[in-house]
């Protein structure tokens, strides 16, 4: 229903026109349908389909409509298309329970999305809270299919590996102490994420241990881009054309490498000794999560985030703490310093969120259709 992502096009979140660096129709018979295209990607009428959708199911033969979510009216509009000409529904979303928690407001939504999801037939849940928000809405366990939340796992690994001899130049080049315990976060510089949690955890926990070198690594842009920079202490800003003037604070010290698209992402990976995941409850996975584990290096992450009942609960409690809770993440931040997770452990358990992995499971469930 879109290109986005093929070719530069603003971003709101990033700040900036974003395209991935990829190749990400290679292998494999594809289409754009011509669709409604609205300007605010944040929209639900962003996207809406132009008629004769159903017609062109019905003449290719389909048998199966598989949507990704209901974020755009295109889907809803599919799924009744398909339902008019006999066509079985799956549908593959990111939502849980702790992403629609609250109020009346909430109490409507969902009674509007119950009358999207009694025209689904399977469900192909993404982890344990997506499984669990269909399960409290009501629909049987039968009527979903593991599909786990995936990356490109050996990919990653591959680039982490390909970097690692590096690893000492990379952090040289963001001016990463060469002593230091460098944390990460990726993603954008948006209030859902709270990277200013981080700041300030960070901030205490160089308080409490002053002998231990401490360093952020800032990859990303967006609207708290400033308030970042206004509370690190920064020894690199790609936006400031190289390294800065530093000299000793209490303000944490910082890099900020700014986007890094796919293809380099794996030097941050590298550079780092863990990712910190702070966001909200609005996170409903962090892919981030995947991507890092699939590198080797362990992850710190808020239980609010979608990721954490599946990535880093079942074995790494200490390395989740409670959204907003400042001296819980300096505990988690600390404890993942006093004994990471070896990369072999966390290339282990991140091998059952892998795309063989949902492929496998989708497949298997048209099979059992014929």
């Amino acid at each position: 229903m879109s290109d986005q992502g093929l070719k530069p096009r603003h971003d709101p979140g990033f700040g900036r026109d974003v395209a991935w660096d990829l190749d990400l129709l290679d292998g494999y018979p594809h289409e754009f349908l011509d669709t409604h295209a609205g300007t605010r990607q944040d929209s639900f009428r962003w996207l809406r389909l132009k008629p004769g959708f159903g017609k062109m199911l019905r003449e290719r033969g389909v048998t199966v409509l598989w949507i990704q979510g209901w974020q755009v009216m295109a889907y809803w509009q599919a799924v009744r298309e398909a339902r008019r000409e006999g066509i079985k529904v799956w549908l593959r979303g990111e939502s849980n329970l702790r992403s629609n928690a609250g109020g009346l407001k909430q109490s409507l939504k969902w009674l509007l999305l119950k009358r999207l999801f009694n025209r689904v037939d399977r469900f192909l849940t993404i982890g344990k809270a997506n499984r669990e928000f269909y399960l409290r809405l009501g629909y049987p366990a039968d009527r979903m299919v593991d599909a786990p939340y995936c990356v490109e796992n050996d990919r990653f690994a591959e680039q982490a590996a390909a970097w690692r001899p590096t690893r000492a130049r990379i952090r040289a080049d963001w001016n990463i102490p060469e002593d230091a315990f460098c944390f990460v976060s990726v993603g954008k510089f948006i209030r859902k994420k709270r990277p200013l949690d981080l700041a300030e955890a960070m901030k205490r926990l160089q308080l409490q241990a002053p002998m231990r070198k401490l360093h952020i690594l800032w990859v990303g842009t967006g609207e708290l881009d400033s308030a970042l920079h206004e509370v690190c202490a920064v020894r690199h800003d790609a936006g400031a054309s190289g390294t800065v003037n530093f000299a000793a604070s209490t303000k944490p010290s910082a890099s900020f490498a700014g986007f890094l698209n796919q293809g380099e992402i794996a030097r941050a990976y590298v550079a780092a000794d863990a990712l910190v995941l702070p966001s909200d409850a609005k996170e409903t996975w962090g892919l981030v999560a995947n991507e890092a584990m699939a590198s080797g290096l362990p992850c710190v992450v808020s239980a609010a985030c979608g990721c954490a009942d599946d990535l880093v609960l079942p074995l790494f409690p200490d390395l989740c703490f409670p959204v907003g809770d400042i001296d819980a993440l300096v505990r988690s931040l600390a404890a993942v310093m006093a004994s990471p997770p070896a990369p072999s452990l966390l290339q282990e358990h991140i091998a059952k969120y892998d795309p063989a992995c949902t492929v496998n499971n989708v497949t298997a469930l048209y099979r059992r259709m014929g």
